[in-house]
């Protein structure tokens, strides 16, 4: 009995037990995955990255499973159905970029979405030993790989800080020393003068990590000029 599952299992042929077990599988690999995207807090979870992966490879067993029953058709190209995986994907991935209104975090969901749609595939072909070693490695890269980025400080993310003073600013230096002295790197400045009401407002765009005390930074901009508003966004606006 055990003989006949381990066969029907690697058999190239499709079949029952092979089917079921690539399902259990491409199903566990992407519960794997959703399950550290659950864990930063990102939309796409574990049903949804389960489901990729399942949907995957079973348009790989269609593919696989049209041509072997029905020989006598012109179009039965085992990679034809499964093509249009990596195509349909892209949706998804588009998706969850737009739900994040552009944020780069948003970019590496997607890219999880599209590596876990390819796993599902994998698994489909019955390539298991790949597909395990593929998801191991996506672990590593998105835990792994982020603590690193973390313990060397590398990088960050782009933020807006929209600072309004009652003033007219004409030197940004004691702003751009400030946010030096807190790890804030400026990329770009856009300001806005108002002579008639002798207010500046400026948006600085600035890359920071998330470790950065934002509370503490916004009471040392403060302290510059004569402050009547600050916040942080993700989006530049005058």
């Amino acid at each position: 009995m055990t003989d006949y599952i381990f066969d029907s299992i690697n058999s190239v042929e499709v079949n029952a037990v092979n089917s079921v077990f690539k399902l259990l599988l491409s199903m566990l690999l992407g519960c794997c995955v959703g399950l550290e995207r659950k864990r930063k807090g990102q939309i796409a979870g574990i049903r949804t990255f389960a489901l990729i992966s399942m949907g995957a490879t079973l348009a790989m067993i269609l593919s696989i499973y049209v041509p072997q029953v029905y020989l006598g058709l012109k179009n039965g190209d085992p990679g034809r159905i499964a093509a249009q995986v990596i195509t349909g994907i892209g949706f998804l991935g588009a998706g969850a970029i737009i739900q994040s209104k552009g944020s780069v975090r948003g970019l590496t969901t997607a890219a999880g979405i599209w590596i876990v749609a390819t796993i599902g595939m994998t698994v489909g072909v019955g390539m298991y030993m790949l597909s395990c070693i593929a998801t191991i490695f996506i672990i590593i890269i998105l835990t792994g790989l982020e603590g690193l980025e973390h313990r060397i400080k590398f990088g960050g993310e782009s933020r807006i800080i929209r600072i309004r003073v009652d003033a007219i600013v004409t030197d940004i230096t004691p702003y751009r020393v400030t946010l030096a002295d807190h790890n804030v790197n400026l990329v770009n400045v856009f300001v806005d003068y108002n002579f008639g009401q002798k207010t500046t407002s400026m948006n600085f765009v600035v890359l920071a990590r998330e470790t950065v005390d934002f509370i503490s930074l916004f009471a040392d901009l403060r302290k510059i000029h004569p402050t009547t508003s600050i916040s942080i966004a993700k989006e530049l606006t005058i």
